[in-house]
């Protein structure tokens, strides 16, 4: 099985039986190099030593230059462009001095040239070098330069368009794995904060509707009942929702919500007091403003100990706001709560969010939203990214 993996992540590069290339690959090409080498062993040059250590330094140099090429900052340092001149030096050397094999060294530094030179940098870099073949080549060996300064050209150009992209492939790839790193951090924030936000509510409902069931059960068992049907009935809808929640969408209804949050604190023993007006909103919007009303009701119950909370919507064509107060000790919930993904959606879309004591006593919460706030829909659904520090 890791075996499999290994070959599918290798094919992920290239095609099957390609490699990236590296240093290791430009080796082969000082092949190029043999006629000359030969030529020194018969004895055909008038300084053998001087030509033989030429020679081992040029393909010394060359060796050093293309595996600088595969390092960024090795590649762009001044010491890699000084081995490329020593290069030349000798190329020019040889070349001017014995002519015939000693000219296919050209088409070597052509590579290397190629190798280490990108960009605009790269025709400054390769014409001369082309002028200089031929000249050299001209003067030595007649006609035959034209070989010389076409294969110094296409060495150098294909080289460098290969390693160019080389280097664009594996930066796509790495985009594509961070893309990929960032849509799955995206989904576990999405599905956080929908969790808070859905469980939280939900759940302090429940508990809230148990305590009333156990109060008036000794005294008043149909009354007991009802409350236990509520709590029947609120948790399929929280196994619905966690399903929504699942997919990545939920319906934002707030006239559902805002009957939801009068029911909650009622059966908390909160006086709810909702006042509507302003024109009809987007379905961005209210599912925006839904995530207000869950989190600040649910807030109320589980932490004020308010006996009143107001629930005031309004707005223009252009904004909408919703004030929710409660008259309670005055703190909202403890580190850690919504309040700070909340924060982070409305934002998003555009708006603002404020929450704090009231002037009056209590705690306050108020969200302004443009009346077109954006959101990620999908038939009106809102989709909705999550924050993982956020705790039920």
């Amino acid at each position: 099985m890791r075996w499999g993996r290994t070959r599918r992540s290798r094919r992920e590069w290239a095609p099957e039986g390609m490699t990236p290339p590296n240093g290791y690959s430009m080796l082969p090409w000082l092949l190029m190099g043999m006629g000359a080498v030969s030529h020194l062993f018969q004895g055909k040059t008038s300084n053998p030593l001087i030509t033989g250590l030429g020679l081992l330094v040029f393909n010394s140099l060359y060796i050093a230059v293309v595996f600088r090429a595969f390092s960024g900052p090795k590649r762009d340092a001044p010491t890699t462009w000084w081995l490329l001149a020593g290069m030349a030096a000798i190329t020019l050397g040889l070349g001017i001095t014995y002519g015939g094999p000693y000219l296919l060294y050209f088409p070597l530094l052509g590579l290397a040239a190629g190798s280490v030179t990108r960009g605009r940098r790269l025709p400054r870099v390769v014409f001369p070098l082309c002028v200089t073949a031929a000249v050299v080549a001209g003067i030595r060996d007649g006609w035959g330069a034209i070989n010389v300064a076409y294969g110094t050209f296409i060495s150098a150009m294909v080289t460098a368009a290969i390693f160019a992209l080389s280097e664009t492939v594996r930066e796509l790839r790495a985009t594509r794995q961070e893309l990929a790193r960032t849509a799955v951090e995206k989904e576990r924030l999405r599905f956080s904060r929908d969790l808070h936000d859905l469980l939280g509510h939900t759940l302090s409902v429940i508990v809230v509707k148990s305590e009333a069931a156990r109060r008036l059960a000794p005294r008043d068992v149909e009354a007991a009942l009802a409350q236990v049907a509520d709590i029947e009935s609120v948790g399929r809808q929280a196994l619905a929702e966690i399903r929504e929640a699942v997919t990545g969408y939920r319906e934002g209804s707030l006239a559902t919500e805002l009957d939801g949050a009068r029911d909650a604190l009622s059966s908390a023993g909160i006086d709810p007091v909702v006042r509507q007006s302003g024109p009809p909103l987007s379905p961005a919007t209210e599912a925006l403003l839904c995530w207000v009303v869950r989190e600040s009701v649910t807030n109320a119950v589980r932490h004020s100990g308010a006996t009143r909370c107001t629930i005031d919507l309004g707005g223009t064509l252009t904004h909408v706001r919703l004030t929710i107060t409660d008259n309670g000790k005055g703190s909202a919930a403890p580190p850690g709560s919504g309040l700070k993904g909340l924060h982070e959606r409305i934002t998003t879309a555009g708006g603002t969010l404020n929450s704090g004591p009231a002037p009056e006593g209590g705690f306050r919460v108020t969200a302004e939203l443009p009346v077109a706030a954006h959101a990620s829909l999908n038939d009106g659904r809102i989709h909705s990214p999550i924050d993982p520090r956020l705790e039920c």
